[in-house]
């Protein structure tokens, strides 16, 4: 006779559970099942198959764990810091100086921890880095359970923990070595933008990313004014710039992109280039507008990020979704625009794709990592539930997380976490606050 099929590690029963994968879909009365931190089953609950564990999940929508493309996690200390300026003056004048005062592997260490724990209470199980010393950012997402893609920060000038750019080229291949079989953990090259890394360095970083197959991470295209310098120095634009380098490509994560010419959108279809959107950082920055549904319907995958709590000034990746929503509507003058469903898309699967993590995460599907985020929608604010995608896009609060798994490891649970010390992080955070803000010197 042949032998019973494995138990099951958990069985999840959501009222609704949308896998993202097919596109559109909600199923109800369904159950997921985690063996091993994957996903080994989804069906009908009646036919699931025997489990160690069971979890009801009443009122709650099941979907995959969302994805920040792009943030800074350490620069949550800089949280507030300096607020209502324009993009060169806050970067020149107050973030660059505090960097460069306060910036050790301590502030990053402290840093990256109170952003992961934001994160994970907010359902992100994936974000995508870009800070100093990313060996402690490394150090910090191994002992939390979140998965992550760090990239090692590139510039022509000295920064924190590395005084030349072949410096951090070096530690960058270093990572990429050691961490190449981390289950949760990818090693990036982030040249930070055009006009801070030269042609002779982005051509290294180029060579590097070819012979290493590692993604890249770079801000292109944030302001008009970032364009317009370039090709009056350059006569370029800088995303024409970086073809001619041979940077574009699907290894590319092209962060902010608010200045699409029709040569620049036919350079990013042409290369599989993906673009990660953070509107509340542009729309705070006053830098501009992506246009989201201009890109997705030419076929260029779209991600969304955060940015950095210092620009945002939160790291709300659902509520950053929100706003991706509605500002993709207005942008492009169309109440069709950016759905709800594909909303949810963009910060989950698409989010997946643009880090090349898409076979491992960002849909419910058997084989995938079991990473998931169970909101809560039973509040006032939710009632009634028509469709619980839109549900979640536009009446949902990172406050209706109630539930995480990152590798089918239960991160949050009961809307608590469960590896970190929340009370501990906070008077953490307050007390680099006091020492920032010059309150006990």
């Amino acid at each position: 006779m042949p032998s019973a099929p494995p138990l099951l590690d958990l069985l999840l029963v959501p009222a609704w559970l949308v896998p993202v994968e097919p596109a559109g879909v909600v199923l109800q009365g369904h159950a997921l099942g985690i063996r091993d931190g994957q996903i080994a089953w989804i069906g009908p609950r009646e036919r699931a198959p025997q489990a160690q564990a069971v979890r009801e999940l009443p009122d709650c929508l099941l979907t995959p764990g969302l994805i920040n493309a792009h943030g800074h996690a350490a620069m949550a200390l800089f949280r507030g810091l300096a607020d209502d300026l324009p993009l060169m003056t806050w970067l020149k004048e107050h973030i660059w100086p505090a960097e460069g005062r306060w910036v050790d592997e301590t502030f990053v260490r402290d840093g990256t921890d109170l952003a992961i724990a934001e994160q994970l209470k907010g359902g992100v199980t994936c974000f995508a880095d870009m800070y100093f010393f990313p060996r402690e950012a490394c150090d910090r997402v191994h002992h939390s359970g979140i998965r992550a893609q760090i990239a090692v920060p590139l510039l022509d000038f000295p920064i924190p923990g590395a005084q030349t750019p072949d410096q951090a080229l070096h530690q960058a291949i270093e990572l990429f070595g050691e961490l190449r079989h981390h289950p949760r953990i990818r090693i990036a090259l982030g040249p930070h933008a055009p006009y801070t890394v030269s042609d002779t360095n982005l051509e290294k970083i180029r060579i590097i990313a070819d012979q290493l197959d590692a993604p890249l991470h770079m801000h292109i295209h944030e302001t008009a004014s970032e364009v317009e310098q370039a090709v009056k120095d350059n006569g370029e634009r800088p995303l024409a710039r970086l073809a001619r380098l041979g940077l574009l490509g699907p290894n590319l994560q092209a962060v902010h992109m608010t200045q699409v010419s029709d040569d620049d959108l036919a350079l990013l279809v042409e290369s599989n280039t993906s673009v990660v959107h953070c509107p509340e950082s542009n729309l705070k920055l006053a830098s501009g507008f992506c246009p989201v549904e201009r890109l997705w319907q030419a076929g260029v995958n779209v991600a969304v990020g955060t940015d950095g709590a210092a620009s945002n000034n939160d790291l709300d990746l659902l509520g950053e979704t929100r706003t991706a929503a509605l500002l993709a509507k207005a942008v492009a003058g169309s109440a069709t625009a950016l759905d709800a469903h594909r909303a949810l898309r963009m910060a989950t699967l698409n989010g997946a794709r643009a880090l090349g993590l898409e076979a491992i995460t960002g849909s419910l599907e058997v084989g995938k990592a079991a990473d998931l985020v169970a909101f809560d929608l039973s509040g006032l604010q939710q009632q009634p539930v028509h469709d619980p995608v839109s549900q979640l896009i536009y009446a949902t609060g990172r406050e209706c997380v109630k539930a995480v798994w990152v590798a089918g490891q239960l991160l949050v649970d009961e809307r608590r976490l469960t590896r970190m010390d929340e009370a501990a992080l906070a008077a953490n955070a307050r007390a680099w606050g006091a020492r920032i803000g010059g309150r006990n010197e």
